[in-house]
């Protein structure tokens, strides 16, 4: 790894928030520019508008960034005492990416070498001229050597060439899809825009909160979060469910927890940021969860908080879910046999179905067991119950019971995570940075797939829009958002490059939240990241919103 150019030495603005290798990054390019750091030029835009730098400045690599890549055109604006906003690019090698045609087999981008080299035969014998490309695990990966093989045919400067031989793949029989290289996440490649806020704790006296809208279930816009809380800067936060297939849409697909009451069990081993107080403070910590229901002198297992019964989102679930209790992302684990907590706090009636419910009242004594689907009461709680799940709670918790319910979370060491009034938690994975290295397990975390290449390959390194949580040394909060999916403006970042990022940038702790078209920044409720969706900002299940 090629060693940072020392930065040339220029003043900047007073700004406790700053790392020191940010600051020799950005030193560099202040430098080059017309307005001198402290004067009151200077100063006079900084107050009116972000101090856009006039041309492009090639700025040294912050030290430990993993590729060779540069930082160009940073903007600098502070937005409030202790919080600061720094805009800028990251660009590989001039003409390095280019369009290319990918063969896909059984749907697969990545094969095994004997797949691949059986591809390449059969595209050789039909006119083409293929090449096969070994695809490796990044630096910082819990995982070596190689991923897989990619066969492609053709590179060119525009979507139409590649399109054009895609079409004479699929004529010729094979399957195949138009890519564009910048998004492979080679070294040396590639295009991120990206926007860093700092946030000082020692300077800024607000909070940083956790908040899921009106309802837990339900998705809003970053934008309309913000804009309701009066929040200065605001982004989307943990992963969540998109569709009905997958459970209720809005609700976390993982643990989360707002005001110090838990709203989603956990998705078992997997990271979450614990937000305290002020939320100033973030803890990164592998959690689970353990719910239980006694009555009638018996105790049976909760699999679960404001999901339907026998979907488990992204998994890590107990209880005995198939195919696995292991967390393992995008994918939705079944359990016939089930009971489920419902909060007043869903917003929304219950989803109804096979099953039975026990509707409980502030004195968690059973009001009524109802056929499934209705209302939560206010105060109260619902427990809702399918399979085995059913045939308990109609045994033990029948009108007039009276139930107790106990909740515990807990972190990898097993000590109980108790959470203050005022506590949150949102949550996120894989970590990425862990006491000051880069450290991404994909396989831990459920993002490697037994027996598909494709999806570690495609979700975690790949380029993609990426929002980044981290804390640094001084105990500066560090949020990361890359703009991704737009070929040729920016193409985001794979997770090992986000880790290694953020790294550079001070955290000595970082984890990944949700990504994709979800990603969005906004300051003072107004959006400054560009949406990867074609159809603009995307509703998301709940955000981190930075209040005065």
């Amino acid at each position: 790894m090629p060693h940072p150019r020392p930065a040339l030495r220029a003043s900047l603005p007073p700004s406790p928030a700053l790392s020191p290798a940010l600051a020799a990054v950005l030193a560099t390019a202040l430098a080059a520019t017309f307005a001198i750091p402290g004067s009151a030029a200077h100063r006079q835009a900084s107050a009116a508008a972000p101090a856009a730098f006039t041309q492009p400045v090639r700025a040294a690599q912050p030290g430990g960034f993993a590729l060779p890549e540069t930082l160009t055109d940073w903007r600098h604006d502070r937005l409030a005492a202790g919080v600061d906003l720094y805009q800028g690019v990251l660009s590989g090698r001039p003409g390095a990416d280019r369009w290319t045609a990918t063969v896909r087999k059984d749907g697969a981008v990545l094969h095994g070498r004997e797949t691949a080299d059986g591809l390449a035969r059969a595209l050789r014998a039909a006119g083409f001229t293929p090449r096969a490309e070994e695809v490796s695990w990044p630096a910082g990966s819990a995982r070596r050597g190689t991923v897989g093989v990619r066969v492609r045919v053709g590179t060119y400067g525009d979507q139409g060439r590649a399109d054009t031989t895609r079409k004479a793949l699929v004529a010729a029989g094979f399957d195949a899809v138009s890519e564009w290289t910048g998004a492979d996440g080679t070294p040396g490649t590639g295009l991120a825009r990206v926007k860093v806020a700092v946030v000082d704790p020692r300077a800024y006296h607000g909070r940083l909160d956790a908040g899921h809208g009106t309802a837990v279930a339900g998705r809003e816009k970053v934008t309309d979060l913000a804009a309701r809380s009066g929040a200065l800067l605001a982004v989307n936060a943990g992963f969540f469910v998109m569709e009905e297939k997958d459970g209720v849409p809005g609700a976390a697909a993982g643990i989360a927890a707002y005001d110090g009451k838990l709203q989603s069990a956990a998705t078992n081993g997997r990271v979450a940021a614990v937000l305290r107080g002020d939320g100033l403070h973030p803890e990164f910590r592998r959690l689970r969860t353990e719910l239980k229901v006694t009555a009638g002198g018996a105790t049976e297992l909760v699999d679960g908080v404001n999901r339907v019964p026998g979907k488990v989102r992204n998994c890590g679930g107990v209880g005995g879910d198939s195919p696995t209790e292991r967390p393992l992302h995008d994918v939705t684990c079944t359990d016939p046999d089930e009971i489920v907590r419902f909060t007043p706090e869903l917003g929304a009636g219950t989803p109804a179905g096979p099953g039975v419910e026990a509707v409980l009242d502030g004195t968690d004594r059973v009001r009524e067991l109802r056929p499934r689907g209705g209302p939560v009461p206010a105060g109260g709680t619902v427990l809702a119950g399918v399979g085995a799940g059913e045939r308990w709670l109609r045994e033990h918790a029948g009108p007039g019971s009276a139930v107790r319910l106990h909740e515990r979370i807990t972190d990898a060491d097993g000590r109980t995570v108790r959470l203050g009034r005022h506590d949150d938690i949102v949550n996120g994975g894989p970590q990425l940075v862990r006491d000051g290295k880069v450290a991404v397990d994909l396989a831990g975390d459920g993002v490697e797939h037994p027996g598909d290449r494709s999806f570690a390959y495609a979700w975690g390194i790949k380029r993609n829009p990426r929002m980044v949580l981290g804390t640094d040394r001084a105990g500066r909060v560090i949020l990361l958002a890359a703009e991704g999916r737009r070929p040729g403006h920016s193409d985001g970042l794979g997770l090992a490059e986000a880790g290694a990022l953020i790294r550079s940038l001070g955290a000595t702790q970082a984890m990944n939240l949700d990504g994709g078209g979800s990603v969005g920044m906004a300051v003072d409720g107004r959006l400054i990241t560009t949406p990867s969706d074609a159809t603009g900002e995307r509703a998301v299940g709940d955000a981190l919103l930075l209040r005065r």
